[in-house]
């Protein structure tokens, strides 16, 4: 039947997902400090990340066969309540000038990626307390921090927002084994190509 409540109620388990029952955990560079326990309790909205699988078109007597292409992680920008410490604010400023000056354009935190990428974790949760999703960006550092507004006629508690650049997102349903040993297979075939003292050696040879 078309119209069932009884049905719908069924589908719907334990009264749906709540928007508002998360928690954000920042991480910075370990020369900043490492970890944001703040933000537990100081981001206040934030995003479940999206990706994006790339679509290849490859025409064959007027039509189009599409093929699966690249995937591509859009930004993820939370916004952070702005506490009198300035905690979190002024940690992603020194983070974005560490990695590149105000002034002097140059990076202080140093070029390995690990020495200027960090990570994070939105983790979600059931009305109960249960975990039901936790994504972990990788590879994370922030490509913009935001104004403050200020007025004196405005009342209330400032905020910001960070937007942040990232390599991959993972979540508790999505192994990531398959990938380690991807890296695996061509950190392996690259290092046999520099033994072999050669230039311009395919994978694989």
């Amino acid at each position: 039947m078309a119209f069932n409540i009884e049905g719908f109620k069924g589908a719907l388990k334990f009264g749906g997902a709540r928007n508002s029952l998360f928690t954000v955990q920042l991480n910075v560079p370990t020369q900043i400090g490492g970890s944001v326990p703040e933000s537990m309790f100081l981001v206040k909205a934030a995003q479940i990340p999206a990706s994006t699988l790339g679509t290849i078109e490859v025409p064959y007597f007027g039509r189009q066969i599409k093929i699966p292409g690249n995937r591509t992680f859009a930004e993820w920008t939370p916004t952070i309540i702005n506490d009198e410490n300035f905690t979190i604010r002024d940690m992603m400023e020194n983070w974005s000038a560490r990695v590149n000056g105000h002034t002097g354009n140059t990076n202080t935190l140093g070029t390995t990626q690990t020495d200027y990428k960090a990570d994070a974790i939105v983790t979600q949760f059931g009305q109960t307390g249960n975990v039901l999703k936790s994504y972990k960006f990788v590879g994370m550092f922030p490509s913009e921090v935001s104004t403050i507004d200020l007025a004196w006629e405005t009342e209330g508690i400032e905020e910001f927002t960070v937007t942040f650049q990232y390599d991959y997102w993972e979540n508790n349903a999505v192994s990531t084994a398959a990938v380690e040993v991807l890296e695996a297979i061509v950190d392996n075939e690259v290092q046999r190509a520099i033994l072999r003292g050669t230039q311009g050696v395919r994978l694989g040879q």
